[in-house]
């Protein structure tokens, strides 16, 4: 299987992250363009979990050293994920990329915050995006990634980074926009299906050099649901262009058969200027 799906365009991108390819096996990310820490949000004291790490153009990184705040270090695997075991205390355990700044925080649990005879899925997003992870929140799930079982639209999908509380999850390549049935598995345990509005983010931009004082839109449509969808641009190069607004700027689509969205960018030094842009989706109850 090849877990290096590459980006939408090489100087923009819409936080697309590795998945299944074609057949054609790409060249592997170097370790020094690591980016992005995957870590489950939650964990479960002493318990198997496992990380993922994303280079800038959202690529699956593999030997790439993670450090946690209690003295743990791993490294990723060819997959570019790690598996670990949970710290043995409740609390809060933050981790980082080495060499780069900046850290991710995850909660640890008890076991008997998790109950684990059985799965059950507490928290989805009701929307989604088909170029970027899904996160799950729930009891009963594997912490080995590749041992859980999730399936959007009958179709398999890719589970990134997972604990026994988390799942990240990578919706299929060949999936189209609109609502889709989600069910997730473990072992023999196997939940309840729910629905989730999946929706492709398609950007219309110039990738050309942008130049000092040079404005340029970037204009984001949204497939798959008429409803007014809240996004966010995140700057990747600051050094080569400004977002109007700041380095994380939000911002809601029209809705609507023409559901678009608009981020202004303007040119601080000539080069390629690279633009993430997610979706925003607040989880709650799964709905059938």
């Amino acid at each position: 299987m090849d877990l290096h799906r590459p980006a939408i365009t090489a100087a923009i991108f819409l936080s697309a992250v590795a998945g299944f390819s074609s057949a054609q096996q790409p060249p592997v990310p170097p370790a020094s363009g690591a980016r992005i820490l995957l870590l489950p949000r939650k964990l479960v004291t002493g318990e198997r979990a496992t990380l993922a790490v994303l280079d800038v153009n959202g690529k699956l990184t593999p030997s790439v050293n993670v450090t946690f705040s209690n003295g743990d270090k791993i490294t990723t695997d060819p997959t570019g994920r790690a598996l670990f075991a949970a710290p043995l205390n409740p609390g809060t355990v933050y981790a980082s990329i080495e060499g780069r700044g900046g850290r991710v925080s995850s909660i640890i649990l008890s076991p008997s915050d998790v109950p684990s005879s059985t799965l059950e899925v507490t928290a989805v997003p009701r929307v989604a995006s088909l170029s970027d992870r899904m996160e799950i929140l729930g009891h009963g799930f594997c912490g080995d990634a590749d041992a859980n079982r999730v399936t959007i639209g009958g179709i398999p999908a890719l589970v990134l980074a997972s604990s026994p509380a988390y799942l990240a999850v990578l919706p299929p390549l060949e999936m189209d926009s609109g609502p889709a049935s989600v069910q997730v598995a473990c072992g023999q345990k196997t939940s309840d299906s729910f629905t989730v509005v999946f929706v492709a983010l398609d950007l219309d931009a110039k990738t050309s050099t942008l130049a000092p004082g040079e404005h340029r839109s970037l204009r984001v449509h949204v497939a798959g649901s008429t409803a007014k969808i809240a996004l966010e641009a995140r700057n990747l190069a600051p050094d080569i262009a400004q977002l109007t607004g700041g380095v994380n700027v939000r911002a809601t689509s029209c809705g609507g058969k023409e559901n678009t969205a608009t981020f202004e960018l303007v040119g601080k030094q000539r080069g390629s200027f690279v633009i993430s842009i997610r979706l925003l989706a607040p989880l709650g109850p799964p709905r059938l």
